[in-house]
C-alpha cells in the first residue's frame, strides 16, 4: 500500500468534561485522536494545544510504521495533563503523511453522546 495522508492536522474544537457516569474506562468521558500511519516507517509527531487563556502545551508522540493509534487526550502526562472542563484546539505536525480522526464520548448523563469527525488536514 501507498502511505497515504497529510503531515499536519488541526482539531479546533476540544473539551474534556469532568463528569461520567461511570469511571470505568470503556464510560469515561474522552477526547479521542485517532491516528493511522500507513507509512513503511514510523511517524513522529508534534501534538500543539492550544488554550484561550494560557501559552500552549507540546507533546511528543510516535507512531509505529503501518500502525494506528488511538490516542485519548486524558492519558496525556508529560509535559502536563490536558486540564480537565477546558476548551482547547490541537494542532498535529508529522515528519510522514498521516490520516488524524476526532472523537468525544460525553458520558455526563446516562443518554451519551459520541461524535467524530475528520480534523483538518493540510500538507
Amino acid at each position: 500500500m501507498n502511505a497515504i495522508g497529510k503531515t499536519r492536522w488541526a482539531i479546533p474544537e476540544g473539551y474534556i468534561p469532568s463528569q461520567s457516569v461511570s469511571q470505568e474506562r470503556a464510560l469515561l468521558s474522552h477526547e479521542t485522536a485517532c491516528i493511522l500511519n500507513t507509512n513503511h516507517a514510523d511517524a513522529n509527531v508534534k501534538l500543539t494545544v492550544f488554550f484561550a487563556d494560557r501559552d500552549p502545551v507540546v507533546y511528543r508522540i510516535t507512531i509505529p510504521a503501518r500502525r494506528t493509534l488511538h490516542l485519548r487526550f486524558n492519558d496525556l502526562r508529560e509535559p502536563e495533563p490536558v486540564p480537565l472542563d477546558t476548551d482547547y484546539a490541537s494542532v498535529f505536525e508529522s515528519d510522514v503523511p498521516i490520516v488524524v480522526q476526532h472523537t468525544r464520548l460525553d458520558s455526563r448523563r446516562a443518554e451519551i453522546a459520541l461524535l467524530s469527525t475528520m480534523a483538518y488536514a493540510q500538507d
